[in-house]
């Protein structure tokens, strides 16, 4: 019998990583990374890469496929995963996905119809969005499709740039997804933390970044190249800012916390929408994670 796909999420620094490490070996399971940022090679500190030596010998999927210049799409990134899936279910093991993103999470495990792309197209957006900034692009969206900028905030530039790519292309662009349609048999499991205590092990977690190199990290990713995907991801932004002299070292580091916080805010609500995920807590949960994927797997 093919095994379940676990998806196991939550919002930064709830834990995510830890425990899908102790939950693969109490389940005969394998790990398929869902943070796109976690994809490109070299960029481990500020990604919180589990380190080799803390897996448990538990084998990591989608982690360092891609050079940090390559601009990942979202459906580059789910062909990858779904493909590691395919291989982890058929050698009769368990496919644990983990990730943060609600949109990569789901577009693994989901059926979603993905509207097309031109990396040209793309790119004149992008550069539009250089020029006037993201307000000024939010009000070009407007004036071609006011419901979809109705949807979307004016301070999200990125996908203000792809809803502008797909309206060039289609002549229309959908701001809501359909309801989901699993792809696969799939436990949706969430793991949490006390809004006070998220806070803490973020600004924690920062400062341990920091101690463990997160800006030599970002200096030598500048030197050899870093693409314009890349260069956005959290912390990674705000150290480059550092070295290129548009900020210092203390508000760089400030905002790095006060950014990831703000990230941290917006998974859970949007976690917490999915009816479907179970949610989790408590020093046990491994243990009781396995027994109730034994009694899926079974049913």
């Amino acid at each position: 019998m093919t095994q379940p796909i676990i998806a196991l999420i939550g919002p930064t620094a709830a834990g995510k990583s830890a425990l899908a490490v102790e939950l693969a070996a109490l389940i005969d399971g394998e790990v398929i990374n869902a943070d796109s940022m976690q994809g490109y090679i070299g960029m481990d500190i500020g990604t919180a890469k589990v380190p080799l030596a803390d897996r448990q010998g538990i084998p990591h999927h989608v982690i360092d496929v891609w050079e940090p210049t390559v601009e990942i799409s979202v459906v580059e990134f789910r062909d990858a995963a779904r493909a590691a899936i395919e291989d982890v279910q058929g050698r009769g093991r368990v496919p644990i996905v983990v990730g943060g993103s609600w949109l990569y999470v789901q577009a693994i495990v989901d059926e979603l119809d993905f509207p097309p792309t031109d990396p040209q197209v793309r790119k004149k957006w992008q550069d539009e969005l250089e020029r006037v900034g993201s307000i000024g692009l939010h009000e070009e969206l407007e004036r071609r499709d006011p419901a979809s900028a109705a949807a979307i905030l004016p301070g999200n530039g990125r996908r203000i740039v792809r809803a502008l790519e797909v309206i060039e292309l289609t002549g229309s662009f959908t701001a809501t997804l359909p309801e989901p349609v699993s792809w696969r048999p799939t436990l949706w499991w969430g793991i949490d933390a006390p809004r006070h205590l998220l806070d803490e092990r973020i600004s924690k977690r920062v400062d341990d970044m920091w101690q463990a190199g997160f800006v030599d990290e970002v200096r030598s990713l500048r030197e050899s190249g870093i693409g314009r995907t890349a260069s956005k991801a959290l912390g990674y932004s705000q150290i480059l800012d550092l070295l290129e002299g548009k900020s210092d070292e203390a508000h760089a580091r400030a905002n790095t916390v006060v950014t990831t916080v703000k990230f941290a805010r917006r998974q859970r609500r949007r976690f917490r929408a999915d009816t479907r995920i179970t949610w989790w807590s408590g020093s046990e949960m491994a243990v009781r994670m396995s027994q109730e994927a034994d009694q899926g797997t079974r049913t």
